[in-house]
């Protein structure tokens, strides 16, 4: 959602927060930081986080960046952390199975990173909150506690709507749809040619398709009240017709998404699309970069559109995936890994990153991007599409509920047939009530 960025007065100037290492990291006397930073190896590889450590030590002698990256981080750092040993820096976002960015949000177990916003980049004039694009900070996803105050700070963002075949489209003469009643009549056209309408990788990529449908079916205020647990928001007409709608796609979806959608596997679903035996998948831009590889159908060409309007000629959302970094409160080095922070948003580090297609929202950055990149984040410009930040609010720890998982998973359920649309909305009912008073 489009915020202002919101910046709160700290007790102690950023520039004196952000300067000088202790030299407290190896206990080596060797008089440098030991500076560690975790990464999840993502669709956008592990390369250029190499890159972008050598370029920081050369510039930064007295810090040594020890880099521990995988695509199963949690499990790398996570019994580390439970023994006390935390890595300074975490690259790692929210929606992950694991949860540990949320949990550690929920234990209020991060550190506050509001001064960085202030800070310099360093070796440049500008500071991270001048450079960073506006309502990227501000929003639920970076300030999770409803305050001023930005504990996660947005490392690369990206438009998360329906990826398909725009060669498919063409080979065709078929029209992306521009309302719900032409999605289902493509359901049906395409199944007399045996091909699916729906996928999806794991059911955790529906956020990018039911943030955006919930802000679609009743507007950002709407949108905000079930994020926020608002009562009995999930028993509202607009709660209804987002599950009517999702429950019918969901019976155009491939029939191998369930047997597929889990961490192993989950490129399967991903390759159907390649394939031509699925028209649309939620998902983000590095999806182009994670399936380079993969073989595809001739004429393939990556095309992304937001959800259909639920109005004809409405307002369209598209949910904007943000990766985030932040910095545990019990780290050892953290004005180090402050700083470093702050320089993950020079030009030079930014330019290391785009190059593996992982885009910062920073300032004039989209207008340098070429080929499927410079399509994708075009999607911006359309005045009938708006950008959707965020995700749900954080609150203490609720025993056996995951408003995700209620909300996600259960579409495996609905494909299946084990769960009803209205066991569905019952269960959302009942999980957000809990949230709430839990203190959503």
């Amino acid at each position: 959602m489009r915020r202002s960025l919101v910046l709160v007065s700290a007790a102690i100037s950023a520039l004196g927060l952000l300067t000088g290492c202790s030299a407290d990291g190896d206990g080596s006397g060797s008089g440098k930081t030991t500076l560690s930073v975790a990464a999840l190896e993502g669709g956008y590889g592990r390369d250029m986080y190499a890159q972008v450590i050598e370029a920081y030590k050369a510039s930064h002698p007295g810090v040594d960046v020890q880099l521990k990256i995988s695509k199963s981080i949690e499990d790398e750092i996570t019994p580390n952390m439970k023994a006390g040993r935390f890595p300074d820096v975490v690259v790692l976002g929210q929606g992950r199975k694991a949860a540990l960015t949320e949990t550690l949000i929920k234990d209020k177990a991060l550190e506050d990173l509001t001064p960085v916003l202030k800070a310099k980049v360093p070796g440049e004039d500008r500071t991270v909150g001048d450079k960073l694009i506006d309502g990227i900070v501000g929003n639920l996803n970076t300030n999770p506690y409803g305050t001023g105050q930005t504990y996660t700070m947005p490392m690369y963002y990206a438009p998360s709507g329906l990826f398909y075949n725009k060669g498919l489209f063409a080979q065709k003469g078929w029209k992306v749809p521009a309302t719900w009643d032409e999605m289902f009549a493509l359901g049906e056209k395409a199944k007399q040619e045996k091909i699916s309408l729906f996928t999806y990788p794991t059911a955790g990529y529906l956020d990018a398709y039911f943030f955006a449908l919930l802000a679609d079916v009743g507007g950002e205020q709407f949108y905000t009240d079930v994020m926020t647990y608002k009562q009995g928001v999930w028993q509202t007409p607009q709660a209804r017709q987002a599950l009517d709608l999702t429950t019918r796609l969901l019976k155009y979806a491939a029939p191998t998404t369930v047997g597929y959608a889990n961490e192993q596997d989950f490129t399967k679903n991903q390759q159907s699309i390649l394939d031509n035996k699925t028209l649309f998948m939620p998902n983000g831009t590095w999806v182009v970069g994670e399936m380079k590889d993969a073989p595809r159908a001739a004429g393939f060409e990556w095309g992304l559109t937001p959800l259909p309007p639920v109005t004809v000629g409405g307002k369209r959302y598209i949910t904007t995936s943000v990766e985030s970094v932040w910095v545990p409160a019990a780290a050892k080095n953290k004005d180090a890994a402050k700083e470093f922070v702050a320089y993950l948003y020079s030009d030079e580090a930014a330019k290391i990153f785009a190059k593996s297609n992982a885009i910062q929202p920073i300032k004039g950055i989209a207008s340098g991007l070429s080929g499927e990149n410079a399509e994708f984040y075009k999607v911006y410009d359309e005045t009938t599409v708006e950008a959707l930040v965020g995700g749900f609010a954080s609150t203490a720890p609720v025993e056996g509920v995951d408003i995700k998982a209620t909300l996600f998973d259960t579409a495996n359920s609905i494909i299946s047939g084990d769960k009803t649309e209205d066991q569905w909305q019952a269960a959302l009912n009942d999980a957000s009530e809990k949230l709430r008073q839990a203190g959503g």
